[in-house]
This record gives structure tokens, C-alpha cells and sequence, in this order.
């Protein structure tokens, strides 16, 4: 298994340096931001201020070596202007989360200051534009052909960004709403380290699992059911899942409750 995670760190880095290194810092920063977890005190909405730097590292991360991997497949992509693309928006978006933090002070949904609020539009403007982006090359996913690839394994990788990006916009949902509860306001809790609410609706989670559809279709439709019928239900069940936390959430009811969470431990 360690060859294995060796291979693909050496495949990776060949396939798109800018991005390897970028997510690499990504993934730095959330072990730095974990650990700062663990030696601070200071919350912002009942939870630690940098579980969200944390999350959001791992997220760009895992996003940054995702697509350095899937680009690799196009042919006559240029990939140089997505690479500063997303280093430059996302980088900015990290940064600005990680100085809030800092502070103690809300990121999102924070319109306390017009200099705050103009730091929030951009950084809905950065979720945007990688969006796009990324439903671009999905597209490119669906108009070329790769005879070099199993065909389960494209079909994985096209309805998983398809998947992606409606539950990317599916952010826009909380912005307009600048909330990410549904019957409270903002509400969070000690959920391990995701902190979704455990008393009302929480849009988070349809936006998390959708989200990693990016990853997870594509490493079970190669390494486990490897048959592209199987592919596409199983891409048709994680929308379906997505979709119904979705609703769950529009409803106000959590994903899990305090007795949900009591009975499991």
C-alpha cells in the first residue's frame, strides 16, 4: 500500500507540478490548522475558529490533485490557465479564511464591514469561476473520446464532476440565504470534525457529499465495481443521496440527532 501511495505521489507530481505542490501546501496548512484545533480556544459559532480552515485545505487540496489528475487525460487542453486559476482564487480564499480565523471572525456570511462584504462576493465570484471552469472540462470529458481508458472509468469521471458542480452551486443556496441552517441560524456541533448541525437542517451536507462525488465515483468505479452499467447506477444512487439530503435539510431536520449521535458511541 505505501508503493502504492509512492506511485501515485511520483504519477501525480509528473502529471501537474503547479497543482501537486499547491495541494500539497493545502494539505500542510490543514495539519497545522488540526493541531491549532487542539491548542486554541477561540470559537466562532460554537465551534473552534479553525475547524474551518482545516476543512476547507482539505477540500482545495483533494480538488487541486483531483483535477491535476483527470486534466492529464484531455488532449489539446491547455491546462496553464486553470493551474493559476485555481491557485490564485483559491489561494486567495484560503488565505482570507485562515487571517479570519485568526481574528476569531466570521469568513462567510460575514457583512459586518463593507470591506467584509466585498471579501465575501469575492470569494462567491472565486466558487463561480472554479465552477465553470471545472463544468468546462466535464464537458470536455463528454465531447472526447479516450481509448486508452476503460470506459467505466471515464463515465465515472464525467458524472462525477457533473455531480460536483450542481452541488457546487448548490453553495449559492446558502449565500443567498446567508445561512447555513435551516431553523437556526448558522448552527453547528461537535459532529467529529464536519461540526453539521445536530438539531436543525444543514445544508452542508448535501454540499459535502455532492461535492466528493469528484473523488469517491471514480475510485469505485475503478478499483471496485469496474463495469460502466454498474458505474452509472451507482452515480445515480449518490445523486439521489445527495439530492434527499438536500430535501432533509430544505425540511429542517438534521442528518444525524443528539440521539442519533449518543446511541452510535
Amino acid at each position: 500500500m505505501i508503493e502504492g501511495i509512492i506511485s501515485f505521489i511520483k504519477e501525480l507530481k509528473l502529471r501537474n507540478e503547479y497543482l501537486f505542490y499547491f495541494g500539497l501546501l493545502c494539505l500542510i496548512l490543514s495539519i497545522v490548522c488540526i493541531v491549532l484545533t487542539k491548542t486554541t480556544s477561540t470559537q466562532i459559532n460554537g465551534v473552534n475558529a479553525w475547524s474551518k480552515p482545516f476543512k476547507f485545505a482539505v477540500s482545495i487540496g483533494l480538488y487541486s490533485w483531483t483535477m491535476a489528475w483527470y486534466c492529464h487525460y484531455l488532449s489539446n487542453f491547455n491546462v496553464t490557465p486553470f493551474n493559476w486559476t485555481v491557485i490564485t482564487l483559491f489561494g486567495f480564499e484560503l488565505l482570507y479564511i485562515i487571517f479570519q480565523a485568526s481574528k476569531g471572525q466570521l469568513s462567510h456570511f460575514n457583512i459586518s464591514t463593507p470591506i467584509y462584504s466585498l471579501l465575501y462576493s469575492l470569494m462567491g465570484i472565486v466558487a463561480v469561476i472554479v465552477t465553470l471552469y471545472t463544468a468546462y472540462i466535464g464537458l470536455l470529458f463528454f465531447t472526447q473520446s479516450f481509448p486508452n481508458l476503460p470506459t467505466y472509468y471515464v463515465w465515472s469521471i464525467r458524472l462525477g464532476i457533473l455531480i460536483f458542480v450542481i452541488f457546487s452551486f448548490e453553495g449559492g443556496l446558502m449565500g443567498s440565504r446567508m445561512n447555513h441552517s435551516v431553523g437556526a441560524i448558522n448552527d453547528n456541533s461537535n459532529l467529529w470534525i464536519l461540526g453539521w448541525s445536530k438539531t436543525v437542517g444543514d445544508l452542508r451536507v448535501c454540499h459535502f457529499i455532492g461535492m466528493h462525488a469528484l473523488q469517491l465515483l471514480p475510485l469505485l468505479s475503478f478499483y471496485i465495481f469496474k463495469n460502466t452499467k454498474a458505474t452509472v447506477i451507482i452515480s445515480i444512487l449518490y445523486l439521489l443521496l445527495a439530492t434527499s439530503t438536500l430535501v432533509q435539510a430544505l425540511k429542517g431536520k438534521p442528518l444525524f440527532t443528539q440521539k442519533d449521535v449518543k446511541n452510535s458511541k
